[in-house]
């Protein structure tokens, strides 16, 4: 990593000197007052010289620009993508319960797709609160899935709709 400092003056009482690095850390390292004082002097005559000689001569600027570096790429052989395998438990065909069965169907059905079509049914009749999203307001069907609440969480919901699976 390349190192370079800025000088940075603060609260024009002492001077510190600042390490750049490439990270983009920065360490101070603080300085004495006498050294600051004897510093900004010696800055103040440079100045000085430095402006009378653009006074005499001004000079064409030029930009140094960096080489470009070579970077070694490494090659990786091409990993093989195998297809995903579903989970077995999530997958596994499951019967509703006869209050489940009114908005789902009776037909065996994995977990997963059990929760998709709660959510449409849900969706179908509005039956998510307006204010707070993560609240299911019950009807009639879905009060005898929940154990009589009118109102349930995402959370709870899942939790009471897997009672109804076997």
């Amino acid at each position: 990593m390349g190192k370079s400092s800025v000088k940075a003056n603060i609260n024009n009482k002492r001077e510190c000197t600042l390490p750049l690095f490439d990270g983009g850390f920065f360490m101070a390292k603080k300085t004495t007052k006498k050294a600051a004082a004897k510093k900004t002097t010696a800055k103040k005559t440079t100045a000085k010289k430095t402006t009378a000689k653009k006074a005499a001569a001004p000079k064409a600027t030029t930009k140094k620009t960096a080489a470009p570096k070579a970077t070694a790429k490494k090659t990786a052989a091409p990993k093989k993508k195998t297809a995903r395998k579903p989970n077995a438990a999530f997958m596994k065909p499951l019967n509703p319960s006869k209050e489940l069965a009114e908005i789902v169907g009776a037909s065996a059905l994995p977990r997963t797709e059990v929760m998709k079509k709660v959510w449409a049914y849900i969706k179908k009749n509005n039956l998510q609160d307006a204010k707070n999203k993560r609240a299911i307001n019950a009807d009639d069907k879905l009060k005898a899935v929940f154990g009589g609440k009118k109102q349930v969480t995402m959370f709870e919901m899942t939790k009471l709709v897997s009672n109804h699976l076997k």
